[in-house]
């Protein structure tokens, strides 16, 4: 497992998923599921340990209307960013899909390069929402709520204002080290009188709330000169 964000790409065309798999792929950025059929989307969206980010999704799909099962995710409680990908730039079809659910319509042929930064300007939306939910090692995170929540212990844990900055920008940076300074400029801003020991403080109280150990944290790392996150930390916190 990494610490890529999860996309599920649902589309027939088997050249233009494999185009997408490899550029989405291509910088660590992303990992990427695949389903050529609205049943294969379905099957892996109800896997007990799965994690979706976002969603690609096809309009003509050989078993059903792309629109219809995104309508059908929305009713299921599923809030994360869905786009959809059609051949057709009619509006009462962009309509029809937006109606649905879908946060953005791309038509087919599309840049790669546009389909990326909508993608991602997407995903920078639902972070900041209210919907926003994130799986952080064995926990549930909701930045909006500022809180953490562990479903198997029934645990609940709220974290400061800054504590949920931290978890956030850590989140996005996947398995990539964050070094301190970028870190502090990020949660605290260009603020000459804020040093590194205060993110320190910061890091020690989070660890207190949400590691295992304290003493010896596996979830929030430090490494590099920096954090970062450990996705296998489900694992050991679960042990």
């Amino acid at each position: 497992m990494t610490g890529a964000r999860p996309i599920l790409v649902v589309d027939d065309d088997q050249i233009l998923r494999q185009t997408l798999v490899e550029q989405l792929q291509l910088d660590g950025e992303f990992s990427v599921q695949e389903a050529a059929t609205l049943a294969e989307a379905r099957a892996k969206l109800k896997t007990p340990d799965c994690r979706c980010d976002a969603i690609l999704l096809d309009v003509t799909l050989p078993d059903g209307d792309g629109r219809d099962f995104c309508a059908e995710l929305r009713k299921d409680g599923l809030r994360m960013p869905i786009v959809m990908l059609t051949g057709s730039d009619d509006e009462a079809d962009i309509v029809r899909g937006l109606d649905a659910g879908a946060n953005d319509y791309v038509a087919k042929p599309f840049r790669i390069a546009e389909l990326l930064a909508r993608l991602r300007a997407q995903l920078r939306l639902f972070e900041n929402s209210e919907d926003a939910v994130f799986s952080i090692g064995p926990y549930t995170f909701r930045p909006s709520g500022k809180l953490l929540q562990e479903p198997v212990k029934n645990k609940r844990i709220r974290l400061t204002e800054k504590e949920t900055a931290i978890l956030k920008f850590l989140y996005r940076a996947g398995t990539r080290p964050v070094p301190r300074q970028v870190l502090l400029n990020e949660v605290w801003g260009y603020n000459a009188a804020v040093t590194t020991h205060t993110l320190e403080t910061h890091i020690y109280r989070l660890r207190q709330k949400i590691e295992p150990d304290p003493t010896n944290a596996s979830l929030l790392i430090t490494e590099g000169g920096g954090y970062r996150l450990n996705p296998e930390a489900k694992v050991a916190a679960a042990g």
